[in-house]
């Protein structure tokens, strides 16, 4: 593999964020899987240590430095000990810097704090029952009503929709006359008329709280109202990239546990009296799946590289996350089929990973948007041809 790009520091937090995982993360995945959920002692005890939120201002509570390489870190260990149930990146890096990038003062000084301690556990709440990746088809309004907004709505599918204590809801802000208004409204527990369905069973992540979220009338202050009531959607596309570039660094960094443990299954097992990875088949199968993801971890070291220079559009993030999503699926599909009967246990952990990487197709957009955001690029009066980029 090509010689990757940390800072000596960086280096130094990921060996430290290493060793905290080992101690307080790994030893619990089993039982956070069986009763459903992660214990929120989890982002407390990496907020004190400083994992849980890098980026924020030191006056916050973060160490105030916005290299993406740092969660870039804490997603590739979190997936080397097959933690990626606990979805502590979509606390810190998708959904955190919604407070920052669009929050006023008061909001940051409020919220902050609190998250980058783990105290105070994040959600965005966007997918409804009839409304995923077609935004436009959402239904949850908020009225304005003077000195308050009145939400109401139901939403699907939000991971941390049991532990979350703030979520950010996107509703509809003026359908009648602007169908495109969208407002982000900071949703507090314990709001009146804010009410949470079950826990909901998945295929796989089984760990990860996923919940449906009703709001009957929910009065939500002019204070807890995110930048512009009417440009939510814009909001909303200004994170794309960076929760597809998440999901790629996740995606790949899964990719590359899946082939360890298959690479050491394969060397154990014994068919015919010999390795199974003297046979030609398994060579040649890992081969070809060693080069799809080295050249795949390569693209998306670039594509952080472009992130931190504030180039990387939402075309290429588009780019990423299909194909990495599709080299994870690629990874444990052949990963199953190499380890015969025994992938299909549980106890084993490709039989597990494979149930948990059927949803990366979907999430933060699904193969087939992507494909469509990618198809008009390629098509637009803007394309350029390859030798004419620079």
């Amino acid at each position: 593999m090509l010689p990757r790009n940390f800072t000596e520091d960086q280096l130094m937090f990921r060996e430290a964020y290493r060793k905290f995982l080992a101690k307080e993360i790994a030893p619990n995945v089993e039982r956070w899987r069986e009763q459903g959920i992660v214990d929120r002692e989890a982002y407390t005890k990496a907020g004190e240590q400083g994992f849980l939120m890098v980026w924020p201002e030191e006056k916050y509570g973060g160490m105030g430095d916005e290299d993406f390489r740092f969660e870039q870190i804490i997603i590739e260990e979190t997936a080397n000990v097959l933690a990626g149930d606990w979805t502590n990146t979509l606390h810190s890096r998708l959904v955190g810097p919604y407070l920052t990038r669009f929050g006023n003062d008061e909001q940051k000084d409020r919220f902050l704090p609190k998250c980058v301690s783990g105290e105070c556990i994040l959600a965005v709440a966007m997918t409804e029952p009839d409304a995923g990746s077609d935004l436009a088809g959402m239904r949850a309004t908020a009225k304005d009503m003077g000195d308050h907004w009145l939400l109401n709505g139901a939403k699907t599918y939000i991971s941390n929709g049991i532990n979350a204590d703030l979520v950010i809801v996107a509703a509809k802000t003026d359908p009648e006359n602007n169908p495109h208004a969208m407002g982000l409204f900071l949703v507090e527990r314990g709001m009146e008329g804010f009410e949470r369905g079950r826990n909901l069973k998945k295929m796989g992540m089984k760990a990860q709280d996923t919940a449906e979220m009703f709001f009957n009338n929910v009065q939500v202050p002019k204070e807890n109202v995110l930048g512009d009531p009417t440009k939510g959607f814009v909001y909303l596309m200004q994170g794309l990239a960076e929760e597809r570039l998440i999901g790629a660094c996740g995606f790949i960094s899964a990719a590359q546990k899946a082939f360890e443990v298959t690479r050491e299954f394969v060397m154990e097992r014994k068919v015919f009296g010999k390795p199974l990875s003297a046979m030609q088949n398994t060579q040649f199968k890992m081969a070809e799946l060693r080069t799809e993801i080295d050249v795949a971890q390569s693209h998306v070291d670039a594509c952080v590289a472009a992130f931190n220079q504030g180039k990387l559009t939402a075309e290429d993030a588009a780019k990423a996350k299909l194909y990495t999503s599709e080299v994870l699926g690629r990874m444990v599909d052949e990963g199953v089929q190499l380890h015969g009967g025994a992938g299909y246990m549980d106890e084993y952990p490709i039989s597990r990973m494979y149930s948990d990487a059927r949803i990366t197709r979907i999430f933060a957009g699904t193969s087939e948007i992507m494909k469509l955001i990618v198809s008009r690029e390629v098509f637009s009066e803007g394309f350029l041809t390859y030798i004419d980029r620079t």
